[in-house]
């Protein structure tokens, strides 16, 4: 087999911005011929964005390049991959390590790069660099981006916990940095929030090596798709817990609508796939950080969908629903997980309860049930 002569590049992502300068720093002089691509978007409000390149010895170039579209992203995505293509062709560099800004998500890069395998690029590595002290005040943070400085484009509505529950659980390495203010607590919450990454010191050999792994763009994809994600367990731990709710009876959607707010900020973070009764067809996602909530379709659930459209749906999502399939229901089903110090299990187990048909709502019948009140139209119909 021919080897691979691709660049390989790792992507760093995170909002601990200190901690990511830690692991670009030791991937850097750990790797020789190593280079680091960096977008700044902190001058973005003036129209530009700043590329700077460096190496182990300091400083390689810094240029401006023009917002695109009004958005800093647009204008690193268009700007990032020829630097990446320029670096491949010369031959001179190993690895590239792509510093991504503050609050840029890699899921987005990780695909911009992925796509352009054949011009000599692969994506090795996505890596979130994290400062355990810091992962429960940046997930707790409902600030929007905006109030925070950390905005990547005018339109940008996210805020800086969903933000970072985003980056902490799409990367598959998790370099953790030494901090003297971490406790047992947040390296518990840490490990609940995303127990299949791989966690490596940040300045260590075991960063390298994950740093040139390999990376399956497509796999990462489908491991936060809310059909199919990899979702975590029960667990608790140094008064941390994660609490998984499973339940085959879909919600009534007036009373989950009214039970919304202490929902969301019942835990630090919670997420999963959720089932109205007055939408039985349609797999809803719940994805919540920071007391700000967000709901949203993800499609219909395959158990609506006629056989001859199954060929159509990906093996992995026909996969995922196999395991969990209900001899009635079929993969409609609720599965809402929820992470947090001082997590108040039972009483959230009740309130959740609650909010099922009851008995006699659930006896009725779909046809019934489409009938509701529709609590939900708003959100769902506006997004």
């Amino acid at each position: 087999m021919e080897p691979d002569r691709r660049l390989p590049v790792a992507i760093v992502a995170g909002l601990h911005s200190a901690a990511r300068k830690e692991v670009v720093d030791h991937l850097l002089r750990a790797v020789a011929g190593s280079v680091s691509l960096h977008h700044d978007l902190t001058s973005a409000p003036t129209g530009t964005v700043l590329r700077l390149v460096r190496d182990a010895s300091g400083p390689i170039s810094g240029d401006e390049t023009p917002l695109v579209n009004d958005c800093a992203c647009c204008a690193l995505r268009e700007d990032l991959v020829p630097e990446l293509e320029r670096l491949a062709g010369s031959g001179l560099t190993r690895l590239a390590v792509v510093e991504l800004w503050d609050s840029v998500e890699p899921a987005a890069m990780a695909e911009v790069i992925a796509g352009h395998g054949g011009d000599g690029l692969v994506v090795t590595s996505v890596i979130t660099a994290v400062d355990p002290a810091l992962v429960l005040p940046y997930l707790a943070n409902g600030d929007d981006l905006a109030e925070a400085g950390l905005a990547a484009a005018p339109t940008d509505q996210r805020t800086v916990g969903d933000t970072w529950a985003r980056q902490l659980e799409y990367a598959p390495v998790l370099a953790v940095v030494d901090s003297e203010a971490a406790d047992d607590e947040d390296r518990a919450l840490l490990a609940q929030l995303h127990p299949t990454a791989r966690r490596v010191p940040a300045a260590s050999a075991e960063l390298v090596q994950a740093a040139l792994a390999g990376f399956d763009v497509e796999a990462a994809a489908a491991a936060q798709h809310p059909a199919c994600a990899l979702l975590p367990q029960d667990a608790d731990e140094a008064g941390v817990t994660t609490f998984v709710w499973h339940r085959r009876r879909p919600f009534h959607p007036e009373r989950l609508h009214q039970a919304l707010e202490d929902l969301c900020c019942a835990a630090a973070r919670s997420r999963g796939r959720f089932w109205l009764a007055d939408r039985p067809d349609t797999l809803l996602a719940w994805d919540a950080a920071g007391g700000a909530l967000c709901v949203e379709s993800a499609g219909p659930w395959l158990a609506s969908l006629p056989d001859a459209a199954w060929e159509m749906v990906p093996p992995v999502r026909r996969a995922a629903a196999a395991l969990d399939w209900d001899p009635d229901h079929g993969d409609c089903c609720q599965h809402l997980v929820f992470t947090s110090p001082g997590l108040d299990r039972d009483g959230l187990e009740h309130l959740l309860d609650s909010c099922l048909l009851t008995d006699a709502e659930y006896a009725s019948g779909p046809e019934a049930w489409k009938h509701l009140p529709p609590a939900f139209d708003s959100l769902l119909d506006a997004a």
